[in-house]
C-alpha cells in the first residue's frame, strides 16, 4: 500500500469499526441485554486491556499521581465514561443505531458551546468563522429536532432475514412509541453534552498531567467500578449478568477489546500523521454506513427524519470545521484558544469510548 494512501485507508478502516460498535451493540440491546451491565462489562473489559499495558510501560510513573489528580480523574470518569456511556446506551435502546451514529457529529458542536461558556473560546459574529461557528450550532440544534420529532417515511429493511434478528427487537416508530423516541433523542443529546465537558475537562487536565496512557487508564478502571455500582443498584436479578455465547458477549468483546485496542491506536496513528481535522472530516462516514448496516443486519426501519436530521447534524459539523480552521489560517499561534489544543492533547491513545468512547472524539473537536 502506498504511504499517501494509507491515511485514508485506515480512516475508512475506523469508521468501519465504529459502525460495528453501534449496530451490535444495539443488537445486544435488542436481545434483551441490560445497557448498565453491558456498560460495566465492557468497561472491565477495556480496563483489562489497559490495566496491564499500563503498568509494564508507566510503572514509574504511578507515583507521580497525587490524591488530589486521582479525585479529578475519578470526578472526570463519572462524568465522561460513567454518566455519559450509561445514558447513550439507554437512549439507543429508545432510538436506534442510525440516530446514535447521526449524532456523533454534534460532539465537535457541543464542545465548542462548552468551551465558549467557560471562556476558553471566542466567536467575533463579523467575521466569516463566526458567523460558521454559529451555523454550526444552528444546524445541529435542528438536526435534533428533526430527528425527535418529523418520522416521515420509512425504508424498507434490505432483506427480510437479519443476522441479528430476536423477539426483543423495537417496533418501528409509531404512535404509541413516539414519546419514547423524542425522550431517547433527547437522551442521547444530554449523552454527548456530558461527553463534551468530559473532553473540555481533560484538555486542562492533559495540559497539567501530560500521561495520556495512566490518565486513560486510570479514568477507564473508575469507570468500570462505578459502573459495577450503578449496574447493581440498577439490575438486582443477577441471572440477568451471566453471559451467554451471543450477540450480548459479541458486543461486550467487539467494544471493550477491538474498539478499545485497535481502534484508538489506529486514530492516534491517523491524527498523527494527518491531523484532527483530517480525521473529523470523515466521521460523518460512520452515520452512512449504519443506515445500511443496521437496516441489513438489525432489520431496522430508517425513517426520513433520522436521515435530513443526519445530514443537518453533517452540515454543522463541517461548519464548525470549516470556520475553526479560517480561524486557525488568521489568528497567531499564541492566541490560539483551548480548543486546539484538546485535540493535540488527547490524540490518543482515545476515549478509551470511552474513556474508551472518549478521548478520540476531542481530537475531532
Amino acid at each position: 500500500m502506498e504511504a499517501k494512501a494509507k491515511p485514508y485507508v485506515i480512516v475508512v478502516i475506523i469508521q468501519l469499526i465504529y459502525t460495528g460498535m453501534f449496530v451490535v451493540s444495539k443488537a445486544a440491546f435488542n436481545q434483551g441485554m441490560n445497557t448498565f451491565v453491558f456498560i460495566f462489562y465492557r468497561q472491565a473489559a477495556a480496563s483489562i486491556l489497559l490495566l496491564p499495558v499500563a503498568l509494564l510501560f508507566e510503572r514509574k510513573n504511578l507515583r507521580s499521581l497525587s490524591s488530589g489528580l486521582l479525585l479529578r480523574m475519578f470526578f472526570y470518569a463519572l462524568i465522561g465514561s460513567t454518566f455519559s456511556l450509561n445514558l447513550y446506551n439507554v437512549s439507543m435502546k429508545f432510538t436506534s443505531a442510525t440516530v446514535a451514529s447521526a449524532t456523533a457529529n454534534s460532539l465537535p458542536v457541543i464542545t465548542f458551546c462548552f468551551a465558549l461558556l467557560l471562556r476558553m473560546e471566542v466567536v467575533n459574529i463579523k467575521s466569516s468563522s463566526g458567523i460558521a461557528k454559529l451555523a454550526g450550532v444552528s444546524l445541529c440544534l435542528a438536526g435534533v429536532f428533526f430527528i425527535a420529532f418529523y418520522v416521515g417515511p420509512g425504508l424498507s429493511p434490505i432483506k427480510n432475514h437479519h443476522a441479528f434478528a430476536s423477539d426483543h427487537d423495537s417496533t418501528p416508530r409509531n404512535v404509541t412509541s413516539r414519546v419514547t423516541w423524542i425522550k431517547g433523542t433527547f437522551l442521547m443529546l444530554l449523552a454527548n453534552m456530558a461527553w463534551s465537558l468530559w473532553i473540555v475537562l481533560q484538555a486542562g487536565l492533559l495540559k497539567e498531567y501530560p500521561n495520556k496512557m495512566l490518565v486513560t487508564m486510570v479514568q477507564c478502571v473508575f469507570s468500570a467500578i462505578q459502573s459495577f455500582v450503578v449496574a447493581v443498584v440498577a439490575e438486582r436479578d443477577f441471572s440477568m449478568w451471566k453471559l451467554r455465547l451471543d450477540v450480548s458477549l459479541l458486543g461486550i468483546v467487539y467494544t471493550g477489546f477491538v474498539v478499545t485496542g485497535v481502534t484508538y491506536y489506529l486514530q492516534a496513528w491517523c491524527v498523527e500523521m494527518k491531523g484532527p481535522v483530517f480525521f473529523a472530516v470523515w466521521t460523518p462516514l460512520s452515520f452512512v454506513f449504519t443506515i445500511f448496516c443496521s437496516s441489513f443486519f438489525l432489520g431496522e426501519i430508517v425513517h426520513l427524519g433520522s436521515i435530513i436530521g443526519g445530514i443537518l447534524l453533517v452540515g454543522g459539523l463541517y461548519s464548525m470545521l470549516w470556520g475553526k480552521g479560517k480561524e486557525t489560517k488568521i489568528m497567531p499561534c499564541s492566541d490560539l484558544n483551548t480548543m486546539d489544543s484538546a485535540q493535540d492533547g488527547i490524540s490518543h491513545h482515545k476515549s478509551q469510548e470511552e474513556e474508551t468512547r472518549s478521548t478520540s472524539l476531542a481530537e475531532q473537536v
